[in-house]
């Protein structure tokens, strides 16, 4: 079984960085695309960034644009996502996917990264 595994997250303060990775163990394949989401307490699990396979195109939320960039290593099928000018309603389990066929639909999740941003 393909199995993501999150890491970089942390307690940071407001402005701060981090760099969160997705690594992947187990069987490997090729892939449409990689993406992070995000769930904080209270809301529902949202969409932040993801990078297509085909043509490394990328898609961001309206609301980490211009501060957070996704990037791919095809080879190690992993996947990065670089999170600068950090605020506090940044703060949530920050989870790994991974799309085989169709880039707009999950098959494996990772367990999740906890990113708290204080002020």
């Amino acid at each position: 079984q393909v199995q993501l595994v999150e890491s970089g997250g942390g307690l940071v303060q407001a402005g701060d960085s981090l760099r969160l990775s997705c690594a992947t163990s187990g069987r490997t394949f090729s892939f449409a695309a990689m993406g992070w989401f995000r769930l904080a307490p209270g809301k529902k699990r949202e969409f932040v960034a993801r990078i297509r396979t085909s043509d490394s195109r990328t898609d961001y939320a309206d609301s980490v644009k211009g501060r957070f960039t996704i990037a791919r290593d095809n080879a190690k099928n992993s996947a990065y996502l670089q999170m600068d000018s950090l605020r506090p309603e940044d703060t949530a389990t920050y989870y790994c996917g991974l799309a085989r066929f169709r880039d707009d639909q999950i098959d494996y999740w990772g367990q999740g990264t906890q990113v708290t941003v204080s002020s």
